[in-house]
């Protein structure tokens, strides 16, 4: 079982409330391929130096990672292949990796800089400075040296140069499993030099098993609200818990509702709500009301495909202004009410 930590603790960066953090998770839901395919080149005796982890948040990328890394760290490479990467939680580096204690491995992520109040926003240079040092000493054990990413859409270009020039050149020895949400936006020079691995959203029974064993926000949740979170997570634990707040569902109810009254759209209400959610504090629950308009929007593509071209493309087309409408307003700090208004428009001229 991972440690219990109580409300006031701190979360760390990419952390969801209520769940166990990744270094703690010893099981895995759902991503048996992906496993397979670091059990096969562990027992190949030619593991890649550098892995590229794919996917939405919230699949199971990082837990994968500290699984690999636990593995290698406890019984290391060249014994065939592995029937499982499972490690006993009472093992001496299971807890030594659950701690973030173990002299071969170093997580890199973002981090608090001495005297602020809050995590920076991007692994700064030094943070990968500091972290990489790791490779530049010698092995406590003449094991793997280990460096998980979490995640690398928050590196900034120094710092994703500082650790490109490590996977460029490795030490023996040395592995890197870089965790990412959306690998098209990392450099491709990083790319170029990692064995990608794409992670796929989990089933939806998938998610639910996920929920059952742990211990969500709010405490013991109903059986029915367990259900509607994982039916739309999209195959994201992370999304399946934000959906188990009130708050958050209540938007996404809000949003379904305008959206089926069609080309009758209640204006009022849409700008009411397009008022709520522009708030500064509102920032998670306007993101949540843009996913389930995407959400909605990618469903009726997929009613649609025996529809004409025109219709189809129609629709893709909509979802793309709506989403560079927002890319657009959060690149510049714009008024957010536009972006819900427009939405909502592009929703109800498709009728």
């Amino acid at each position: 079982m991972p440690p219990e930590r109580s409300d006031a603790d701190e979360l760390e960066p990419g952390e969801v409330a209520g769940l166990p953090r990744p270094r703690e998770q010893g099981a895995l839901v759902g991503q048996e391929s992906a496993e397979r395919a670091f059990r096969e080149a562990i027992g190949s005796g030619r593991l890649h130096h550098a892995w590229l982890l794919g996917g939405p948040r919230g699949i199971g990328k990082a837990t994968l990672a500290f699984r690999v890394a636990r593995h290698l760290l406890a019984h290391g490479a060249g014994r065939g292949t592995p029937d499982s990467l499972d490690v006993p939680a009472g093992h001496p580096v299971a807890r030594q990796v659950a701690g973030l204690s173990h002299p071969n491995l170093v997580l890199l992520r973002r981090q608090r800089a001495p005297g602020a109040k809050t995590v920076g926003t991007q692994i700064t240079v030094d943070a990968a400075r500091r972290a990489l040092h790791l490779f530049a000493e010698t092995s406590a054990d003449a094991g793997y040296r280990i460096c998980v990413v979490d995640c690398a859409e928050e590196l900034n270009l120094a710092s994703a140069n500082a650790l490109l020039k490590l996977i460029e050149e490795p030490p023996p020895r040395a592995l890197f499993l870089i965790v990412s949400h959306a690998p098209g936006r990392l450099l491709p020079t990083i790319r170029s030099r990692c064995r990608r691995l794409a992670l796929r959203p989990l089933a939806e029974a998938e998610v639910l098993r996920v929920l059952a064993g742990f211990h969500p926000p709010g405490g013991a949740q109903a059986p029915e609200a367990l259900a509607r979170a994982a039916a739309l997570s999209e195959g994201s634990v992370a999304r399946a818990v934000d959906l188990l707040d009130p708050g958050t569902l209540a938007v996404v109810d809000e949003v379904e509702a305008l959206i089926a009254g069609g080309g009758r759209t209640d204006w009022r209400r849409v700008l009411s709500l397009a008022e709520r959610l522009s708030a500064r504090e509102a920032e998670a629950h306007y993101a949540v009301a843009l996913d389930t308009l995407q959400r909605h929007l990618s469903a009726e593509i997929g009613r649609r495909l025996a529809a004409p071209p025109g219709e189809l493309a129609a629709l893709a087309e909509a979802s793309e202004r709506i989403a560079r409408a927002a890319r657009e307003a959060q690149t510049y700090n714009l008024d957010k009410r536009p972006v819900l208004l427009g939405a909502f428009g592009e929703m109800a001229a498709l009728g």
